[in-house]
């Protein structure tokens, strides 16, 4: 689950960057314009280099926090995904760069002339290739794959949040809608690195918060050379959004089920508790209809059942359940108040479920944890709904903390290969594909949590 849920902070940068630069007086940045007086002292959260630094700070706060769970983390990447090889994110990086060049060649104004876009961009190229080789011949980190120790930070996530916040910079001003598609080319890069097994989770954190940063500290020496913002600053200034509350956000909250996930196979007895994290955004047509997706990911362990035979009692252990959920849908915005907004939604899609093992556990199994595998499952991809609602309060026009509550529901069918033991008391296979069974089970649950919110 970290793994999605921390891949989705790379998007937060979508939400903490203002579009719309305000043009500031070099001489006093308290100055303003319009009215020719001194404006009243700036909140700490609105200060330019505390929004600038946020997303950075961020990312590497996840990079450092993560860097334990990396084996974990990986082994969650194993269960969904062990064959995958694409090699997407060897040319994805480039993707949000070669936009811009593309958009200036069309005529598109972007913040610069293209002569001073290029020098922005090769000042914050540099600044990112010191930073990510230096800590790479440093660090000396091992690949996940073993084959060679440069795996820390990722250099293709720097490069594709560096290139993506040189399109933010450029042409973010103009329509945000190129600040989104840059920052998601960089965080599917990131995630390509993780799922590819060439880098840990936590390079990949490092190396968005390496690219964003970068860029900036490009910006900032190129803007001091030329003594002001932009050379089309000031026109570009004047373009305004629609308003719609549009959004993206990054959510983590409990899953409560209402139904026993495992109740045909009798491999638990209670209802199941655990945890989601995910990303969900939606594109608002009007200030109260817009459409919307999700991804999430849940997770449920399944605490282990006590059995007795003529031998005596042991455990059996069932490794936890695993569902990507994507959906599409519907979303209705209700403003409440200026600072407080409802929502609500219906979506629908399709869900991939996490294959697992059986274990039973008895201390006369002379094997690691004293525990044989007697089973493997794994559950059938399926069509999923899901509704839901929640409630926002506005830190400010660009950010807010949602409380959200959704229900989901689907069907499964569980296949279990099991496996034949010699006798009861050693436990030892003679068979790995003695028989299948098949179960169909219920997948209720309420998810209840939080969401980061940014607006665009």
């Amino acid at each position: 689950m970290k793994k999605i849920t921390l891949t989705l902070c790379l998007l937060l940068q979508l939400g903490l960057y203002k579009a719309q630069d305000s043009i500031q007086t070099e001489t006093n940045p308290k100055y303003t314009a319009s009215t020719g007086d001194i404006s009243v002292k700036t909140p700490f959260l609105k200060k330019e280099w505390v929004k600038k630094s946020i997303a950075p700070t961020l990312l590497f706060a996840a990079a450092a926090a993560t860097w334990g769970e990396r084996e974990n983390i990986r082994e969650t990447r194993n269960r969904y995904l062990p064959t995958f090889k694409m090699r997407y994110d060897d040319y994805l990086q480039y993707a949000p760069a070669a936009t811009v060049y593309g958009l200036n060649l069309a005529g598109v104004k972007g913040r610069n002339n293209i002569g001073r876009a290029t020098l922005s961009y090769a000042a914050s190229i540099v600044i990112m290739g010191i930073i990510v080789n230096g800590v790479k011949y440093t660090a000396k980190v091992e690949r996940p794959d073993e084959s060679n120790n440069k795996s820390f930070p990722s250099g293709h996530t720097a490069m594709a949040f560096t290139n993506a916040s040189f399109l933010h910079k450029e042409y973010g001003v103009v329509n945000q809608a190129y600040s989104i598609g840059g920052y998601s080319a960089a965080a599917i890069t990131g995630l390509g690195r993780n799922l590819n097994n060439k880098h840990w989770i936590s390079d990949v954190l490092a190396g968005a918060g390496i690219g964003i940063i970068s860029t900036e500290l490009g910006y900032f020496f190129i803007d001091k050379i030329y003594k002001n913002k932009g050379d089309n600053l000031g026109m570009l200034s004047k373009i305004e959004g629609n308003g719609n509350p549009s959004f993206l956000s990054i959510k983590i909250g409990s899953a409560l089920a209402t139904t026993n996930f495992l109740k045909e196979s009798e491999l638990d007895t209670r209802k199941q508790r655990g945890f989601e994290g995910g990303l969900e955004g939606a594109y608002f047509f009007s200030k109260k209809w817009g459409v919307g997706s999700e991804m999430t990911f849940s997770s449920f362990p399944i605490k282990p059942q006590q059995f007795s035979d003529d031998y005596g009692n042991f455990d059996i252990t069932t490794q936890s359940l695993g569902f990507l959920n994507f959906g599409i849908g519907p979303y209705f915005a209700h403003d409440l108040s200026d600072k407080w907004q409802l929502m609500l939604k219906a979506t629908g899609g399709y869900f991939v479920s996490a294959s697992g093992k059986v274990f039973i556990k008895d201390p006369s199994i002379d094997l690691p944890n004293n525990q044989l595998e007697i089973a493997n499952y794994k559950p059938t991809k399926n069509f999923r709904w899901s509704s839901g609602a929640s409630i926002t309060y506005k830190l400010n026009p660009e950010l807010g903390i949602t409380a959200y509550a959704d229900y989901n529901q689907a069907r499964t069918d569980i296949r279990y290969r099991f496996k034949e033991l010699s006798d009861e008391n050693t436990k030892e296979v003679v068979n790995e594909n003695v028989h299948l069974e098949n179960f169909n089970e219920r997948i209720k649950y309420f998810s209840l949590g939080l969401k980061l919110t940014a607006y665009f």
